[in-house]
């Protein structure tokens, strides 16, 4: 049996990384930084190790006769003061990798994400060999390119290190995207962004923690692994049958892509500007993500890894539908 130390593991991809750890026989212990997270992993059937990303006393005891480490943790809001997504995604990184490291982990597998590549530029049929990025275009890419540049950067002899980076996560489970989702089209705040009708990679969870598996498994250190569905979908189509799955429907309000990119730098300007609280209602992170084609290739995943994305879209929205709470 092998130990297993995980971090966000009462997150979305962390619980079904979980899932499947437990289901094939590892020994599972996992960050909690509250008592509900706490009680989370141990519904699980892991052993929740209390404290957070700057504990390293918990990290190190989390992780002490490891293995194997999946650092699934970060500050994943769109907007937020600089400082916090500093200390969770980046510092946090920089001590989950001085633990691994002091405790004699062997692989660590950092679940990173396309954002690390957002520059502003298009992200049309991209692949690893991009680099990234000197100037990514918010805070939350920031974040993600500055701490997956550490892991990359740990990467040796001692500690073998391996990036994922799965695109649009999405199913069953989902306590982020979807919840938002459906709150902004109840609330009359989502349009599409020009119509909404550009390509979109997609990943279903159960597909990022088959890619993850894997990258443990068979990764080679220091490489990045894309996960994808598969083939690139229409975004309007996806987004139409994921909210459908919840008895919502979207309707056909729609911003231009430059007005939408316009209206972001205002709000963002103001909000920074005269500090006002809660977010703003667009930002230039969002026009990018989901205003726009993001389409990644998953070749190098299926050609090194044996990946092959069993969880199908149409499998994947049923699944969704069954969940469905009345």
């Amino acid at each position: 049996m092998r130990t297993v130390f995980v971090t966000g593991g009462s997150g979305f991809v962390g619980r079904a990384l979980i899932g499947a750890l437990i289901e094939r026989g590892d020994a599972v212990r996992a960050l909690a930084r509250s008592a509900s997270s706490a009680a989370a992993v141990a519904d699980l059937g892991a052993l929740p190790v209390r404290g957070d990303l700057d504990d390293t006393d918990a990290l190190g005891e989390g992780m002490r006769g490891c293995a194997l480490v999946f650092h699934a943790a970060a500050h994943t809001e769109e907007w937020g003061p600089s400082e916090v997504f500093e200390r969770i995604t980046v510092g946090g990184t920089r001590k989950v990798l001085a633990a691994a490291a002091q405790a004699g982990v062997r692989r660590l597998v950092h679940v990173s994400s396309e954002a690390a590549l957002l520059d502003g530029s298009p992200m049309v049929g991209v692949d690893e060999t991009r680099a990234l990025p000197a100037k990514p275009i918010a805070l939350y890419p920031a974040s993600k390119t500055a701490s997956e540049a550490l892991v990359r950067a740990a990467n040796g002899a001692a500690l073998e290190t391996v990036v994922v980076r799965p695109r649009l996560v999405w199913g069953a489970g989902d306590t982020s995207l979807l919840p938002q989702l459906v709150e902004a089209v109840r609330s009359g705040r989502f349009k599409w962004i020009n119509g909404g009708r550009h390509l979109t990679s997609t990943c279903h969870v159960a597909n990022a923690v088959e890619g993850l598996l894997l990258a443990a498994d068979r990764g080679r250190a220091g490489e990045v692994y894309f996960l994808t569905d598969g083939k690139p979908v229409e975004f309007r189509e996806f987004l139409t049958r994921l909210l459908a799955t919840q008895g919502v429907t979207i309707g056909a309000a729609s911003l231009p892509r430059g007005l939408a990119r316009t209206l972001a730098l205002i709000c963002e300007s103001l909000w920074r500007g005269l500090r006002l609280p809660g977010k703003p209602p667009i930002t230039r992170a969002l026009v990018h993500l989901f205003g726009e084609e993001i389409t990644v290739s998953d070749a190098k995943a299926r050609r090194e890894l044996g990946y092959a994305g069993r969880m199908s879209l149409d499998r994947g929205l049923a699944a969704l539908t069954g969940s469905r709470r009345p």
